[in-house]
């Protein structure tokens, strides 16, 4: 009887620029103020990539610090997926400027766009790659140079971002965390919620475009939060009913890091204690797809999961996209 290959975490790495921008930093530059976003983000602080820094320099970091954690040979990666809304260029891929860097000679490459809830669909990418036996060794990278995009004269978004990169090996062996489930949505009918109106073929750029900044994302975060928790939460109810793990049984909610309000509501709905709620958010601002992998990063740096315990990612971003997944230590 052939065994059945289960695709889990093996590695995790991160990487956040030197660069701080604090809340009163901002306060110089926009109309705002720190308790103003504190109190409607619970975000204090963000960093911000230098000039010289791109989407695929930091994914390279936060790569090769996974490698480096099961010593994986280079010429042994498969694939890499790379989960942004920020890429260096429209083409060629991200992916497969990570792939060059890591001298992964032999890896597939391709971007995945999701916006928030990349590194979910990216990472449900992987797991079915690895469980159908068509590849070993999946490296997930989501990265965001989210400054880059941002209007630091518009105080509604400016506020909310930073930028930094998370990375992840999916593989059929070894210790770390299973992928039992994983659960994805979108409603395309409500994409105007949060996008980047220009630089596509439908708003190509010009100099209008470029004059009535339409090159900067734009979030309208009261609908947003609307539809956000909702979506959420039955992203986890899915999960739940999907592996029948009662709500009591999770040890770890890692939430999507985009406001403090919304991990808050979500985790009140699954009655999970804040202190079991991981934020980073305070520290590192929205990073957009690479905020769960970056707070999986710190949560085994602070709290290492223990065998047997059960943390649910969750996330809601622009599409509308959302998903929640399942994971447990073995």
């Amino acid at each position: 009887m052939t065994k059945k290959i289960t695709a889990r975490i093996t590695a995790v790495g991160a990487y956040l620029p030197e660069k701080v921008l604090k809340n009163t930093d901002l306060e110089k530059m926009v109309d705002t103020s720190d308790s103003w976003i504190v109190q409607r983000t619970g975000i204090h602080e963000r960093r911000i990539a230098d000039k010289d820094e791109f989407t695929s320099t930091m994914g390279v970091k936060a790569a090769q610090q996974a490698r480096e954690c099961i010593s994986l040979e280079p010429a042994k990666i498969d694939a890499i997926i790379c989960a942004t809304m920020t890429p260096d260029y429209l083409s060629p891929s991200t992916a497969s400027l990570i792939q060059a860097s890591l001298r992964a000679v032999n890896a597939c490459a391709l971007d995945i766009q999701a916006a928030c809830t990349g590194f979910l669909y990216a990472l449900s990418l992987a797991k079915g790659w690895v469980e159908s036996g068509m590849y070993t060794n999946v490296f997930v990278v989501a990265s965001e140079k989210n400054s880059a995009f941002i209007d630091y004269e518009d105080r509604n978004t400016c506020v909310l971002f930073g930028d930094g990169a998370g990375a992840v090996v999916v593989q059929s062996e070894g210790p770390g965390l299973e992928i039992r489930h994983i659960a994805l949505g979108a409603e395309g009918n409500l994409a105007n919620l949060i996008q980047i109106p220009a630089g596509g073929c439908r708003n190509t750029s010009s100099a209008e475009t470029v004059r009535d900044k339409q090159h900067f994302i734009k979030v309208q975060g009261r609908e947003v939060f609307k539809h956000a928790v909702r979506r959420m939460e039955a992203a986890i109810k899915d999960c739940l009913e999907k592996t029948a793990l009662p709500e009591h049984h999770i040890n770890w909610l890692v939430p999507h890091q985009a406001n403090l309000r919304i991990m808050e509501a979500v985790a009140k709905d699954f009655n999970i204690p804040s202190e079991r709620v991981f934020k980073t958010i305070d520290r590192f601002g929205n990073t957009s797809s690479s905020t769960i992998p970056i707070a999986l990063f710190e949560l085994e740096k602070q709290h290492p999961i223990q065998k047997n315990e059960n943390l649910v990612l969750v996330a809601f971003g622009g599409g509308l996209t959302w998903g929640a997944s399942l994971l447990t230590k073995i």
